[in-house]
């Protein structure tokens, strides 16, 4: 949150120079700045829930188009433009989970909050409408495994400054991701006592619904309001984790604001 709060502070006077040509031999970029504040499950399968706070960030030349994007997109960056077709980096986040979440945890390995990488694509099958979108991360800092996550995405402005959205969502992990999050050894179940051990096998962990509406408050300040729901399917439903003391649905709702400012390098 600080971060992107001194980064709002340090690009302002940038923006008041918008409309001012850039100097000679430099070029000119649009950086979107925001931050957005959560609440849904304090880990995968948990039924308790928590608040939570993340950064956004967006970055296009200044002759790109604005393109439509999902409160669930992870930060990302086009470096491949086909047509209707983007392929680019992808940034994301993992969860973090302990027995201070939940007591019931007791004698079950933590999970520290972790980082992830990988690429995205997706395509415009009606421009600025409908668009399918794919991300493949793997996690680079707590041993999680990958995902994939899949999704499509349908948009439709209101009016001047409303914009609707709403898609169906479908997660994968592979073997390591589910025995991070989802899976319960012979040690731990004894530890514990209450739960059963778990072997957790990769496949289609949650299949759900992402629906989004955006507000432009001025042309560079945009209001958002969004929710997030995911029904765990798979060695994910089954876990002990999410079926004895967990739950197998999962809502998030969440509020951001972001702004955008006019830059040169």
């Amino acid at each position: 949150m600080f971060a992107v709060a001194a980064g709002v502070w340090l690009a302002a006077p940038v923006a008041e120079a918008a409309d001012r040509p850039a100097p000679d031999g430099s070029s000119r970029w649009i950086v979107t700045l925001g931050a957005s504040v959560e609440y849904g499950p304090t880990f995968p399968g948990s039924k308790r829930g928590g608040f939570s706070a993340m950064p956004s960030f967006d970055i296009r030349r200044f002759d790109e188009p604005d393109e439509k994007g999902a409160p669930d997109d992870n930060i990302d960056y086009g470096l491949f433009d086909l047509g209707e077709v983007e392929i680019g980096p992808v940034l994301g986040f993992r969860d973090s989970r302990s027995q201070s979440d939940d007591g019931k945890l007791k004698g079950i390995h933590a999970v520290d909050w972790g980082v992830d990488a990988g690429l995205f694509a997706q395509y415009w099958a009606i421009p600025d409408r409908l668009r399918l979108r794919t991300e493949i991360r793997q996690a680079v800092s707590n041993g999680s495994g990958l995902v994939v996550d899949v999704g499509a995405d349908w948009f439709q402005p209101v009016a001047d400054r409303w914009l609707l959205s709403v898609g169906p969502r479908a997660s994968f992990g592979n073997d390591t991701y589910m025995r991070k999050y989802f899976g319960v050894s012979e040690s731990e179940a004894s530890r514990n006592g209450s739960l059963p051990a778990f072997s957790a096998g990769g496949g289609l962990k949650s299949v759900g619904l992402t629906a989004a509406a955006s507000y432009d408050l001025t042309p560079t300040l945009t209001f958002q309001v969004y929710d997030r729901f995911d029904r765990l399917t798979g060695d994910a439903a089954d876990s002990p984790i999410a079926s004895k003391i967990g739950s197998r649905n999962e809502n998030i709702v969440g509020i951001s604001l972001s702004k955008a400012f006019s830059v040169s390098f």
